[in-house]
């Protein structure tokens, strides 16, 4: 009995130390490498100084490189089941910002756990994906153009864009059912749906606009015309603009920007961090960040090719495209491509909600790569 239990448990660690070796830590490395970028960026938004915003930033992507390592050694199967949990633990956070949220520039959008202060409609965006992977994995061709199989997931989308447009945080809202579409796509719903879905929300457009709160129709008229109002909603995208042309080829130097470090250039250290980047590390250092970032975004899709099971698939697709619409609309806001919002740079940005689902959500990726062959169960028909 004394020989058996040792055995088992000998089994156990050389499972866990085979998981460990089968991490991809290539990838690894590249986020370090992208949250370095963030570390320097910080510091300088900071006036050198690290406790500003540089240590914070460390000590946060150093916790969530634990908890994602952590999570990559999870079965698979295991997330799977629980999937649907995470996704009412989600929404059951969103009613508690609007019943009890932190306000802060407007929007009821935060709550203190402990220490903590968390954005939940960053978590609910992983925990959507999990349920929308879990619902689709096991379904056939046949039911999945059944519209009645539709609904549900559907209802699942629906449910915190809503509750995340009473915090309001239109930007968010957006993103959270893009995701959810992404996810819809792969797991094979037909293109004709998609075409019903894009006309409602065309008609249903100008309806939205009137019931838009005022600094949200500010911010379009500004991204229209960011001049009709310089010293107001358009300055902003003004400044930033300005900053991002002052960099040049090879930037100003470290420290030396000036839009940044005299104060023009607003939330330098969060929506703003890679005009800073731009302005001081020129053309050359905002390129490079924007591969190493797009790196990232591929690694999510190499991963949905190389798995074998359905769960693995979608869930890879829908953390990418979440990862990917980080790294766009953040881009497009700064450069003025699009109206400003609310949304950072991920683990560039300063924020602990954002850095911490980011990381959640590589950890279940690195989970999914690492069980890329396990056996999920039989098609449902």
């Amino acid at each position: 009995m004394i020989f058996e239990r040792r055995l088992l448990t000998r089994d156990r660690g050389a499972g866990i130390l085979e998981k460990l070796w089968q991490i991809p830590w290539t990838f690894v490395l590249l986020l370090c490498g992208v949250a370095a970028v963030g570390y320097v960026a910080l510091l300088s938004a900071g006036g050198g100084k690290p406790d500003a915003y540089a240590q914070k930033h460390a000590i946060r992507f150093g916790f969530g490189l634990v908890l994602m390592l952590g999570i990559a050694l999870v079965d698979i199967k295991l997330i799977a089941r629980f999937a649907w949990v995470g996704y009412l633990g989600g929404v059951a956070l969103l009613v508690l910002v609007l019943l009890h949220g932190n306000i802060g520039k407007g929007a009821q959008r935060w709550i203190d756990i402990g220490p903590v202060q968390l954005q939940p409609s960053e978590l609910m965006k992983i925990m959507l994906v999990l349920a929308l992977a879990a619902w689709f994995h096991r379904a056939s061709w046949e039911r999945i153009g059944n519209p009645l199989f539709l609904i549900p997931p559907a209802i699942a989308v629906l449910v915190p864009v809503g509750l995340i447009l009473k915090q309001p945080n239109l930007g968010t809202a957006l993103i959270t059912c893009m995701v959810g579409a992404a996810v819809f796509w792969a797991a094979g719903m037909r293109w004709w749906k998609f075409a019903i879905g894009i006309a409602a929300v065309a008609v249903a457009a100008p309806i939205a606009y009137d019931r838009l709160h005022d600094y949200q129709r500010a911010r379009i008229t500004t991204f229209l015309d960011p001049e009709s109002d310089p010293l107001g909603a358009g300055y902003n995208i003004i400044q930033s603009k300005i900053a991002l042309g002052s960099g040049g080829l090879w930037g100003k130097g470290f420290l030396q920007g000036t839009q940044g470090h005299l104060n023009f250039l607003p939330e330098k250290q969060t929506d703003f961090i890679f005009t800073m980047i731009a302005e001081e590390f020129g053309l050359v250092g905002a390129i490079t960040t924007l591969t190493m970032l797009m790196l990232v975004v591929a690694f999510c899709y190499v991963v949905a090719f190389r798995s074998r099971h359905q769960f693995g698939r979608l869930l890879a697709i829908g953390l990418g495209t979440n990862y990917f619409l980080y790294v766009f609309v953040n881009v497009a806001m700064v450069t003025g491509s699009i109206p400003v919002g609310g949304v950072p740079l991920p683990l560039i940005s300063h924020g602990g909600s954002a850095m911490l689902t980011v990381m959640l959500g590589f950890g279940l990726l690195l989970s999914a790569y690492v069980h890329r062959d396990a056996e999920m169960g039989p098609m449902r028909e």
